[in-house]
């Protein structure tokens, strides 16, 4: 295994790994969107028509959430959630970044000593930030607060406690509040985490030079379908993330 660098900042610890990571996927998004948006035309070029496809797509993950009338409203919120997950995922398939044993950085606490008690084989320092379940966590709990905030300004407090929870469903509901951010941010960091530990494992072997064309080979197929797996979480937790706000929010509907 390997371990990552960290960073200690007001009795709390940080993942350079996370930070890199997450401000990488952060960037590339925003110059995707500035590039394809700089130059609009009725006649679009190939980077403005797939970005008009990809709104299209976020339209129709909206509305799997919210009725026709109110999706346009989250047109943007699921785009963008859309994009920086689906560049996050990626970033750890296409450039996994590590460095050897040897490598020691004692201000982000990889020493030898520390790599020696987590029994590391080296030092990860660019992979996915969705491959770190603090991140996952974050944004799914972040989305259901987000959501429950949007249905009692809605509805106001009282009607959102009273459908919500003062009902025959209201245990179920109770135990939903909790469970479907859990489900939804462990959905999205099994998938990449796993993915990235095979990947990690198959280039450990071939750098051995244990059966390198083999394990070349898989290693290969290992990251197309690590890339596939990538496209359909990115689009599962967008649509999970406007189903689960759609029910805060149309009282009514659910």
């Amino acid at each position: 295994m390997e371990i990552t660098p960290k960073l200690e900042l007001f009795g709390l610890t940080f993942d350079v790994t996370v930070i890199i990571g997450s401000l990488l996927a952060a960037i590339i998004v925003f110059v995707i969107t500035i590039m394809a948006t700089r130059r609009l035309a009725m006649k679009p070029g190939k980077l403005q028509a797939g970005l008009e496809m990809l709104v299209d797509l976020a339209r129709g993950m909206a509305r799997m959430g919210h009725d026709h009338k109110n999706a346009e409203r989250y047109i943007a919120f699921t785009f963008t959630l859309f994009l920086f997950i689906l560049v996050a995922n990626q970033i750890g398939v296409i450039s996994l970044v590590t460095s050897d044993h040897h490598t020691e950085v004692p201000a982000l606490q990889v020493t030898q000593e520390t790599m020696k008690e987590s029994n590391a084989h080296g030092v990860v320092w660019l992979k996915s930030p969705t491959a770190d379940m603090n991140v996952t966590f974050s944004m799914a709990f972040a989305i259901a607060i987000v959501g429950a905030i949007i249905g009692i300004s809605r509805n106001g407090l009282g009607k959102f406690l009273k459908v919500r929870y003062a009902t025959p469903m209201g245990l179920l509901h109770l135990v939903e509040a909790i469970s479907n951010p859990v489900t939804h941010a462990m959905r999205l960091w099994a998938n990449i985490f796993a993915g990235e530990v095979l990947i990690s494992i198959l280039l450990q072997g071939i750098t051995s030079g244990l059966a390198g064309l083999p394990l070349s080979i898989a290693l290969m197929a290992w990251m197309g379908f690590s890339l596939f797996v990538g496209v359909m979480q990115a689009y599962i937790f967008t649509v999970l993330a406007n189903v689960y706000m759609g029910q805060k929010i149309y009282l009514d509907h659910h």
